[in-house]
Parts: C-alpha cells; structure tokens; sequence
C-alpha cells in the first residue's frame, strides 16, 4: 500500500500548507470531492475482488478518516486563527447573531446524498457504475430492449420526443436508464455487474411523479446467475440503505418487456404511525421491479442465451429517498427552495460509508 502511504503524506502536507479555509477546501475537494484522488480509490473497490476489497477497504477508508480528522482540525485551527486576527483589527459588537460561513452554511441536495448512499451499498457488493446519454434513440430505449414497434408497452412511458431529424429518425428523453444496460453490453463481455444511476424522463407530474426523475438500474451477466442472486443483493441492499438489522422481502410477479421471468419487490414496514417504519411491523411498501434479463435482449447485443444469463432490477431514487427521510411531496424536490434544502439537506462533509453509517446529518 505504498501508493495510499504516499497519497496520505501529499494530502496532509497540503492541509498544512493551507493558508486559509478556501484553501484548506480546494484540498478537500481534490481529496474527497467527487473526483478526489480518496473517492477514486474508494470507487476501485468495486472493481476488486473480495480478497483485494476486504484487504483494501479498511486501509483506504481509514485514510479518508484520517483526512476528515485532519481536515476538521486545520479547519478548526484556521477558524481561531482567523478570529483572534479580526478582534485584533475589528470592534465586535457582541449584541450581533453569529453568522456561520458560506461552507457552514451549505447544504448537499438529497438526491445528491442517496446516490452517493446507493454507490457505497453497491460498490462493497462488487458492482461498477456506468453512465450513458440522457438522449436516446428509439432503438436503444425500446427496441434493443424486447420492446417491438407498437407493442403497448411503450405507452406506460409516455415518452417526450423530438422531432424527427434529415433522415427520419425519432429521438427522446430517456424514459428509464436500461438504455445503458444495452450500451455496456455491447462495450462489454461477461461478467458484467454495473448500477446505473442518472436522470430519466416521463410525462407525469403530481405529489409522487415528477417529468424528471432519477432511477437507478442494476445489471448482472454471467453463467450462472439466479432469481436467488437476486433476492439475495436486494435484501443486502434494502437492510443496508434503511439502516435496519433484518427485514422481510416479497416478490410479486410482474411484467416487463426486457427481464423474463419479472417481479415486483415489496418490503415489510409498519406505516401505523407518523412515519415509515422498515423492518418491523406487518405492512407492505413496494420498492423496486426485477427479473431474470429476457434472451430477446441477450441476442439483440450478441449474447448467446443458452451460454448466458442475468438480472436486471430499477428502483427510483427519489421514491427511497423520500421514504427514507420522510419528505411527503417530490415536487419539492426541484424547487429550489433554500428553506426546504436547508431542512432537508446535508453538510457537505457527511460522506456515507458502510462502516459509519450512511446518514449522518
């Protein structure tokens, strides 16, 4: 682990260099940011193997605590500093609110915050993400998708189209992310484990559907996958995401074009007070549709059938962010109301982990 040795002295030699707090947060970013160079490691943990994650996992999630710790207490040090240096210059009028920092003051949109949850879930399970264009072709929305030319189907999506280009051609607005699915399996060769997070749309609009919306999808392929494989990964994700010890799961039959047989998923919860209780009770709430991948869609991306076969789930991510932290209407979710963000967000420091809990706020 000489590289992580390494990468530890580089960040704390740069929180000390740090001057002041936008310096100290363009370390943070560059270290834990979406694309900083600890997240990028945490994001390889998905692509080891079990052995690789479960020597690799607690040395470089201990480095990022590392980083927190020391980050938090730069951040502490440069606050005094920076105080005790303005009552030398400044006369405080000590009858004034405290007002708290831009960072301080900062919140992260829930649907940023689920996602990240989600990623960490799935990434300990071995499972990469994978991204694709929010404007497809009626090919890869439907068709590649065991969808034929006016199957009903595809009237449950009620697709926003643009209008068609020189040579005839329809594009859209992506109505799910499997469209991604498709795309990797052309790319790529089994086994195949990816999770597809990302932004769909749908004409729909009430206190619980929204035109635009956030899916996430999960895609399996390989030999030897099973409707137990399934069951499996979603009562690890369920108990993981809702932060519970156990819980019970159902499996309803269902349809969907593109997974064959197909199931809806209901979990046990007790809606008999205020608010959403998972793992206890004896209700049901409904939280994601699965199946088996249909051999159509195997053979449309060149996948022998009788070599290989998979799953396929979809959850919305504003659904199970809703029930999890009790928001009652989604259209409050893209109106950009500080108060309600300010509710209901997240300090931008509260990163999920498997092993610190998911929610910290």
């Amino acid at each position: 682990m000489n590289d992580i040795d390494s990468l530890e002295k580089e960040i704390c030699a740069a929180i000390d260099a740090a001057q002041d707090e936008q310096a100290l947060e363009a370390v943070r970013v560059g270290a834990l940011g979406k694309k900083g160079n600890v997240s990028e490691k945490l994001k390889s943990l998905g692509g080891m193997s079990a052995e690789e994650r479960q020597k690799a996992g607690p040395v470089i999630n201990g480095l990022k605590n590392r980083v927190l710790e020391l980050l938090g207490e730069k951040r502490t040090a440069l606050k005094r500093a920076a105080t005790e240096a303005r009552l030398k210059n400044e006369t405080v009028d000590v009858t004034l609110p405290v007002r708290l920092s831009p960072e301080a003051r900062g919140r992260i949109h829930p649907i940023s915050q689920v996602i990240d949850e989600i990623t960490a879930i799935y990434a300990d399970m071995g499972f990469s993400i994978a991204e694709g264009p929010d404007i497809e072709t009626d090919y890869y929305n439907f068709t590649a998708l065991n969808f034929p030319e006016g199957h009903p189907a595809r009237e449950m999506h009620d697709t926003f189209f643009f209008n068609p280009d020189g040579k005839g051609e329809k594009r859209l607005l992506r109505t799910h992310t499997s469209p991604v699915q498709v795309r990797t399996m052309e790319k790529q060769k089994p086994p195949i484990r990816i999770i597809i997070p990302g932004k769909t749309y749908r004409m729909d609009s009430d206190a619980t559907h929204s035109p635009m919306f956030h899916q996430v999808e999960g895609l399996v392929v390989d030999k030897k996958s099973t409707i137990a494989n399934i069951m499996w990964v979603h009562e690890e994700f369920c108990k993981a995401f809702f932060e519970v010890p156990s819980l019970k799961m159902r499996f309803r039959p269902s349809f969907f074009p593109f997974t064959e047989p197909s199931m809806e998923v209901d979990i046990q919860c007790d809606r008999s007070g205020t608010e959403v209780k998972f793992g206890e009770g004896n209700d049901w709430l409904e939280i994601l549709g699965c199946g088996m991948v249909h051999p159509n869609v195997l053979k449309n991306v060149g996948f022998d059938p009788d070599e290989y076969q998979g799953f396929a789930w979809g959850m919305g991510i504003d659904r199970i962010a809703m029930l999890k932290y009790g928001m009652p209407d989604l259209r409050a979710f893209f109106d950009a109301d500080i108060r309600w963000i300010q509710h209901y967000g997240f300090r931008p420091l509260d990163v999920p982990t498997l092993f610190g809990g998911l929610s910290n706020s």
